[in-house]
């Protein structure tokens, strides 16, 4: 077990120095001007190390946007007892606004904003992870209330929240380009957030609370 736990944990290790440098080499050189080869020698790793963390450059690009839609259907997954699948959605995707005010991170959102906007692959790819994500997280939604698979109540739920989610991050987007910046940009996340959420709270507010 403790050799699993090792292996696991190198793994980890490996999929973060690969992002790292992918990250790095997009932000000084562009999206569309950086090869995997290229990422493979900033990170000391092979190209064939590379696919098997991230089968294409564009799920390299997402690899952060993969991680937190993770994280969301697991906020979800593992929520208390009397919690609804909306709260818990909701607690995970403000929990992070005090990131907004980190440099770092205004850099990666317009980093991203210039890749996507001269890259169709970019955009398309988007769409897919989102898609699928919401799959998943409608599989979770359909398991607990004991839905049929083909059931459309657990997908329209599923892709009500990550609407509402994606629409922030547009919003953030939009701001950030403007040049919104710091706890400015902290409180228009949160009051966005809180009004989308309190209407769809008047919709999903006793959907799949956990018995």
């Amino acid at each position: 077990m403790a050799t699993a736990g090792l292996r696991e944990r190198k793994k980890q290790q490996t999929r973060q120095e690969i992002f790292e440098a992918s990250q790095r080499l997009f932000a000084k050189h562009g999206f569309e001007a950086v090869t995997v080869a290229a990422i493979a020698r900033a990170a000391d790793v092979s190209a064939m190390t590379v696919f098997n963390y991230f089968p294409t450059k564009e799920d390299l690009f997402y690899a952060g946007m993969q991680f937190f839609e993770e994280r969301l259907v697991q906020a979800v997954r593992d929520r208390t007892h009397g919690e609804s699948a909306l709260k818990a959605f909701r607690r995970r995707v403000l929990e992070g606004a005090e990131n907004l005010a980190v440099k770092q991170r205004i850099d990666a959102i317009l980093t991203a904003g210039r890749a996507m906007a001269s890259s169709p692959s970019l955009r398309a790819r988007e769409r897919e992870i989102v898609d699928e994500f919401t799959r998943g997280l409608a599989e979770v939604l359909a398991e607990e209330t004991r839905s049929s698979p083909d059931d459309v109540e657990p997908l329209l739920a599923a892709a009500i929240l990550m609407a509402a989610h994606r629409a922030l991050v547009a919003h953030t987007r939009a701001r950030v380009a403007a040049g919104r910046r710091g706890a400015e940009l902290v409180e228009d996340f949160r009051k966005q957030g809180r009004r989308a959420f309190g209407r769809l709270e008047r919709g999903l507010g006793d959907y799949a609370i956990r018995a």
